[in-house]
């Protein structure tokens, strides 16, 4: 690598220990790296807020800024409070199976929408059923967020990288649910195991409270019939046009911002006011790490990194498969998983073909997803669902720190990928 290269490493692991040691706040430090990287020269205005592979991802940036516009109107409607009463009802109060339900439905609506959209839209219930029954909501935000990362792996649109993969492999809607969501079913069912034993003291049960939650009626917490009916209207067409967008030519980010803007005029709201609920910090943070990992494709440290790790295995399919998925893992809960694997599809492309091409050489596609979906969870930055509910968690007061989250986020993420091991040595081998 050249000197620039070895620069762009110690400035991008020097930004990295900061925002893992919390010692400066990590919006400030996203920020700061991006300038030394663009002053140094391994980045530029071009690569930085123009280029695909190695600038700021707009298309998630918008994306968020929609549905973050989205959920600012649903929240002055009282529809999280009804669905917060439901959901702690429907448990009768007691905090575990709550987390369950939440799992649950985090994990299957991930499969089918964005994983950033959907603990966007479940993380304030959440706080408010954690409110009404008197338990710390931190442990119940983790346990989404990993539903999140494990439940969108399942489908060709529910985490980006698989829309990457598919694009390079050809591998079809009905491919990665036939290959891909047998894998995630189990893993959400180890994720609810492991959610009881790792958070088994947040599980506390005031009966007190729970006798208020269920004298509570969920009718009385609509403060806006109207603006609830409209909200759900126009949420329901950004949902189904998700999933049609590339029938109808829209990306996901545009009809997000589409959608948010609509109602945000619909509401009648003041858009000042709306505003002010948008993570802000959240979204500058994502394009200083953009910036950041755009220096690292730009200078080829990850180009040289993901060579040298698939020529040492070049021809031995199964030592390929396994370095991969544990490779993948590993740098995607370092860097954000979308750059990473914009990288590695052509190397992989290349491997998929010298093995032949055939489905038993596919192998190294779902390796490759696997690796980049899961290994999200290890860390708090290794995907945006992580850094967006840590941004939600501090402006409602309860700060999940760096390691607060990836002292669980990196057993679940090692479990997970162990349990692909045996799966993929079955389906291929």
């Amino acid at each position: 690598m050249s000197a620039l290269a070895w620069i762009a490493v110690l400035v991008f692991v020097t930004a990295y220990v900061l925002i893992a040691t919390e010692k400066i706040n990590r919006v400030a430090v996203a920020l700061g790296g991006a300038a030394i990287m663009l002053a140094l020269g391994a980045t530029d205005a071009e690569h930085a807020f123009f280029s695909e592979e190695s600038g700021i991802d707009w298309n998630v940036i918008f994306l968020l800024l929609g549905m973050m516009l989205i959920v600012g109107v649903l929240k002055r409607t009282g529809l999280f409070e009804y669905v917060a009463i439901w959901a702690a009802k429907k448990a009768r109060g007691r905090p575990f199976p709550i987390m369950v339900i939440l799992i649950v439905v985090t994990g299957v609506v991930s499969a089918a929408l964005d994983n950033v959209t959907t603990v966007l839209l479940v993380a304030p219930v959440t706080l408010l059923v954690c409110d009404r029954l008197g338990v710390p909501p931190v442990p119940f935000l983790i346990a989404e967020v990993l539903a999140s990362n494990i439940g969108g792996a399942a489908t060709l649109v529910g985490d980006p990288p698989n829309i990457i993969i598919a694009s390079r492999s050809g591998l079809t809607f009905n491919d990665f649910l036939s290959v891909m969501a047998p894998l995630v079913l189990a893993v959400l069912v180890v994720l609810v195991g492991l959610c009881r034993i790792m958070f088994r003291s947040a599980f506390r049960y005031d009966a007190e409270r729970v006798e208020r939650v269920m004298a509570l009626r969920e009718a009385d917490a609509i403060r806006d019939r109207r603006l609830v009916i409209i909200s759900l209207i126009v949420l329901g067409a950004v949902l189904v046009a998700f999933s049609l967008h590339t029938l109808l030519g829209l990306e996901p980010s545009v009809v997000a911002l589409l959608g948010g803007l609509l109602l945000l005029a619909l509401s009648r709201l003041d858009a000042t006011e709306v505003a002010q609920d948008v993570e802000w910090p959240t979204l500058i943070f994502f394009a200083g790490l953009f910036i950041m990992v755009g220096g690292l494709v730009t200078t080829g440290v990850i180009d040289t990194l993901a060579h040298a790790a698939t020529g040492a295995v070049e021809g031995k399919l199964w030592p390929a498969t396994m370095l991969l998925l544990w490779a993948s893992a590993a740098l995607s809960a370092i860097v954000d998983n979308i750059p990473y694997v914009a990288t590695m599809s052509p190397i992989v492309a290349e491997l998929v073909d010298a093995a032949g091409g055939n489905d038993k050489a596919q192998v190294l596609w779902w390796a490759l997803a696997i690796g980049a979906d899961f290994g999200g969870n290890a860390t708090a930055v290794g995907a945006s669902a992580n850094v967006v509910v840590l941004g939600i968690a501090e402006r409602a007061g309860h700060r999940i720190s760096f390691w607060g989250f990836t002292k669980y986020g990196l057993i679940v993420t090692v479990i997970s990928v162990a349990l692909a091991v045996p799966y993929l040595w079955l389906r291929f081998f």
